[in-house]
């Protein structure tokens, strides 16, 4: 099928980067970058701003939204984060609650060993490091977790602002677990294993019956979000 979605005509020829208070804009034609909410495009770190910058010089005649994921997640931290971090970080620490990692096969055996290999050490991970000692049942009855769990994966996610929760928030809703998104975010685990742990069901099932073209590109899309989000985290950090 045919992608017959419209993109606007490109409208500038010079994409610069310049400080702007204590962060920095990417500006088309001299003028800042703002996000759909009409605000100017303020970043943190000048290698962002460069990242971002670069999506925008890589355009041709015409701009498609979907091939800049870092622009799109950075609006949405202006226009849907900021001012709302306590909303965002409940809905993460919701995933305390029905954390993929969590919730068990009960078969076949194959599938059973595969999620215990890649699973098991995340969970202890998080026991170990935030004290979350997130309970493990088979099926998709809801699972209760404890207070203690659920306070101390809170903790963990309170420390995160603005553009670290909106990557946070991506990555956790892509995952389908908080103590994923924690162990990528921590360096625990990279991008590549991140992804497989969250997908192992999916990985075998495909092994068993083969994929399907268009669900594998949904699922890169995703994915490309996933790392978007991740890289997001790393054009945080000051150059070394």
């Amino acid at each position: 099928m045919s992608d017959t979605r419209q993109t606007p005509k490109r409208f500038y020829k010079d994409v610069t980067v310049a400080a702007r208070g204590s962060g920095h804009a990417v500006h088309l034609d001299g003028r800042p970058l703002r996000t759909p909410g009409k605000l100017v495009l303020v970043l943190p770190t000048p290698q962002m701003a460069e990242a971002i910058a670069a999506e925008w010089s890589a355009q041709g005649a015409t701009i498609d939204p979907m091939s800049m994921p870092l622009t799109r997640l950075a609006n949405s931290v202006r226009d849907q984060v900021e001012g709302r971090e306590p909303e965002v970080r409940a809905d993460i620490v919701k995933y305390a609650g029905s954390d993929l990692l969590c919730y068990r096969a009960d078969g076949p055996a194959e599938l059973v060993a595969q999620q215990a290999a890649a699973w098991d050490p995340m969970l202890d991970w998080a026991r170990e490091t935030f004290g979350a000692d997130l309970a493990v049942c088979t099926g998709l009855m809801p699972v209760d977790q404890t207070a203690a769990s659920r306070a101390a994966i809170e903790a963990a996610v309170a420390k995160l602002e603005s553009f670290r929760l909106a990557s946070a928030y991506v990555v956790t809703t892509l995952l389908g677990s908080v103590v994923l998104m924690l162990a990528a975010d921590a360096g625990r685990l990279t991008p590549e294993e991140a992804w497989r742990a969250a997908h192992i069901d999916e990985e075998w099932q495909i092994s068993k019956w083969g994929e399907d073209a268009e669900a594998a590109r949904r699922q890169e899309k995703r994915k490309t979000e996933f790392l978007a989000a991740l890289r997001l985290n790393r054009l945080l950090e000051p150059s070394p």
